[in-house]
């Protein structure tokens, strides 16, 4: 069981974590966030802390930033795009219990002071933006970090805050060319 509560959107993503895990999770009910329910993550936040595990959509990047910003030593896990994708929709719910598992064994702690260590030249220089295959190699190195699929902006944000480093970032690099793919 983890020790944490899980913040999800909806009551199908806590069926979904909870074929994964014993776990306790509460559900934003989207993205106002009605007020019983940040009472209950205020609570939650205190006691136990949160893991914030939001679909990998628009929605989910939103609600995700705003939980980020009221609470801010909670952890962060995030599912790729591909292994939350099914029936034609996107969202925790659509994930199996493996993806969740995974997403929970690269958790990260968000950090508000940027580690400066990357640049948008590192994103240029490792085909991550400005190019056909950046948006496949972006995914394809969020999965391997745990930070998730995103724009070259917030992936750039991600690297800097959530304690990537330049070795971890390299070998991530590294092992993508090994098994052939894009990067």
């Amino acid at each position: 069981m983890i020790k944490e509560v899980i913040v999800v959107e909806g009551k199908q993503d806590i069926v979904a974590v909870k074929k994964a895990i014993d776990a306790e999770c509460i559900a934003t009910e989207g993205f106002n966030l009605p007020k019983r329910v940040l009472k209950l993550l205020d609570t939650a936040y205190l006691k136990r802390g949160l893991i914030i595990l939001t679909d990998p959509d628009t929605a989910g990047e939103r609600i995700r930033r705003t939980l980020a910003k009221r609470f801010p030593d909670a952890k962060h896990a995030f599912i790729p795009l591909k292994e939350a994708f099914a029936n034609d929709d996107i969202g925790i719910e659509q994930a199996q219990p493996e993806a969740i598992l995974k997403a929970f064994e690269k958790m990260h702690l968000h950090s508000f002071e940027s580690a400066n260590e990357f640049t948008l030249n590192d994103m240029i220089e490792n085909d991550l933006t400005g190019n056909q295959n950046a948006s496949y190699n972006r995914a394809a190195l969020g999965e391997i970090l745990g930070i998730g699929y995103a724009n070259t902006k917030t992936f750039l944000y991600r690297l800097n805050h959530y304690g990537i480093t330049r070795e971890i970032f390299n070998n991530s690099l590294k092992s993508i060319k090994d098994k052939g793919n894009n990067i």
